[in-house]
């Protein structure tokens, strides 16, 4: 059958045919964005070096807002160079981790980012393999930006940097993830204050009446009653308190209140 439809076609054949046209009609309708359009990270870094030792510390925030912040102490004799370069590499590696390929980086040492911009010699041969092993870590994004920003701008990773030099680690230290949060209200909100059903000013009228002192009560306890029973009296049962102008406050109890 194939060889009878070939000869068929080769004894008759078809005058008006449409040529195939091999390219893709339309093809950049389903082309897809790449990392063009994708959103950069932003990474600041600080090292800080103190009486008490030297720390670095970085924060990665992702385009949604997510902050992941990093802190390592420098157990090591360094000079104030140093634990910038350090710091700047902590950021960088943290980044890497993330598989993060468009960075913006800043920081608050003017040496750092000038040197890794090209704009200053890197004069310091302390800081060559540091400015060697940067540069590396940077081939593995494909767009990294380092921008100056002075301190004032944003003090999160100097109190990082600072508080990894202030504290004292050893090896037998467990160290869990630092978290931070918001706090939107007072602690207090929240608590649930337990009464015994006693009137707040019942210490008070009780030593107006009697004279007497709670159980509990030490020489400091004892000594603050007085000073404050001066500023209250009886009439009665009624307790009043005298106010800054001679006009009296009844006391009153929660029920009442």
């Amino acid at each position: 059958k194939g060889h009878a439809i070939a000869d068929h076609l080769a004894e008759f054949p078809i005058e008006n045919y449409t040529p195939i046209n091999s390219d893709f009609p339309d093809k950049g309708i389903l082309q897809v964005n790449g990392e063009e359009d994708r959103p950069a990270w932003k990474m600041y870094f600080d090292g800080a070096v103190n009486s008490t030792g030297s720390g670095i510390g970085a924060v990665l925030i992702s385009p949604d807002g997510r902050y992941y912040p990093v802190a390592v102490k420098i157990d090591l004799p360094c000079t104030n160079n140093v634990p910038e370069y350090e710091a700047c590499i902590l950021g960088l590696q943290a980044a890497i981790d993330f598989k993060v390929k468009k960075l913006e980086v800043f920081g608050d040492s003017m040496l750092t980012i000038f040197q890794t911009l090209g704009q200053w010699k890197t004069k310091d041969e302390k800081l060559v393999p540091y400015h060697e092993y940067l540069d590396e870590l940077a081939e593995n994004f494909d767009k990294v930006t380092f921008t100056y920003m002075p301190r004032l701008k944003y003090q999160f990773a100097d109190a990082l940097a600072t508080l990894a030099s202030m504290v004292s680690i050893t090896t037998e230290n467990l160290m869990e993830p630092l978290e931070t949060e918001i706090a939107k209200g007072s602690a207090h909100c929240d608590a649930i204050e337990a009464t015994d059903g006693k009137p707040w000013y019942e210490d008070i009228q009780r030593f107006l009446q009697t004279g007497q002192y709670p159980a509990f009560a030490d020489c400091n306890d004892r000594k603050t009653l007085r000073r404050l029973a001066a500023h209250y009296f009886l009439s009665g049962e009624m307790l009043y308190r005298r106010s800054f102008n001679a006009t009296l406050l009844w006391c009153v109890d929660e029920n009442e209140a």
